[in-house]
């Protein structure tokens, strides 16, 4: 089947985690600067956490670009990486109701390590069902920043249980590995 469906339903369910975020996120109850500096550091988690689903949007994009045609295995792939993405709305209300315990910091690894799992799964499903040969095969490579985000992923998770902010400065560490462009797959659609 063509790829144009599956990229349609994407868009739809990372539409909908973006929306139930922002409508998650509680409001100063006065209008005093006080009031908003106590809910920042729900703010900011909110704020990581849409780049980062803007960012598996951005590359699931582009991985439907590169692929003429996707069978049962890329569906399912595909649902495992909506299925924790579609998690991160929740983590972000634990992490504010919780006042950033560390089990809550540690889950929210947890989701995104899983999510960089799953885009990893649909990746290398597309592959399969277009062939070595094809350009997104040409394209991912070896895929170090595919490996060196499931890495961080893998060093933070436990460190939310003993030192939460180098857990988050890995977080971080991995929105910012990312926003720098990625142009493989448009250089391999290119040639």
């Amino acid at each position: 089947m063509q790829s144009g469906r599956l990229e349609a339903f994407t868009d739809g369910v990372v539409a909908i985690i973006i929306t139930i975020m922002v409508l998650e996120l509680k409001v100063p109850h006065d209008g005093s600067l006080a009031a908003l500096s106590d809910t920042m550091p729900i703010l900011l988690a909110y704020a990581m956490s849409f780049i980062n689903v803007g960012l598996y949007w951005n590359n699931h994009h582009h991985l439907m670009h590169a692929t003429d045609r996707i069978d049962g295995k890329v569906l399912w792939a595909n649902l495992f990486l909506l299925f924790w993405l579609s998690l991160v709305p929740f983590v972000i209300r634990w992490l504010d109701e919780s006042g950033f315990a560390a089990m809550a910091t540690a889950a929210y690894g947890v989701v995104l390590g899983m999510a960089a799992i799953g885009y990893e799964l649909t990746e290398r499903a597309i592959i399969a069902c277009n062939g070595r040969d094809g350009a997104l095969a040409r394209a991912v490579g070896s895929d170090l920043k595919g490996k060196a985000s499931l890495a961080l992923y893998l060093i933070a998770v436990p460190a939310a249980f003993f030192a939460r902010p180098v857990a988050i400065a890995l977080y971080v560490a991995v929105v910012l590995l990312w926003l720098i462009p990625d142009r493989r797959i448009e250089r391999a659609l290119e040639s």
